[in-house]
């Protein structure tokens, strides 16, 4: 079944790498989906796929790459979109 999140994670997480890992993580997972760095400090990622696979990542960002500091993460389940394809980051 399909699931798509969109995920919040606030700590010390930009200027880390937790962008690209995010990519990664999700990449290998054949997520869909964009991460990207906002203003107050937090990172956002927004995920779809299956839904066991999306739940894999919303846990890797709750750990986040060596560098971070993960203090939260909030989580909302969105509406699946058709031909979602790709992950990356925006800017």
């Amino acid at each position: 079944m399909e699931k798509r999140v969109n995920a919040k994670v606030k700590g010390m997480v930009q200027g880390v790498g937790f962008r690209m890992f995010v990519v990664r993580e999700a990449s290998s997972r054949n997520l869909s989906g964009w991460t990207c760095n906002l203003p107050d400090g937090s990172v956002e990622i927004e995920a779809q796929g299956p839904s066991g696979m999306v739940d894999e990542l919303v846990g890797m960002a709750r750990v986040g790459p060596s560098r971070s500091r993960v203090t939260s993460v909030s989580v909302r389940e969105l509406p699946v979109q058709p031909d979602s394809q790709g992950f990356h980051v925006c800017y």
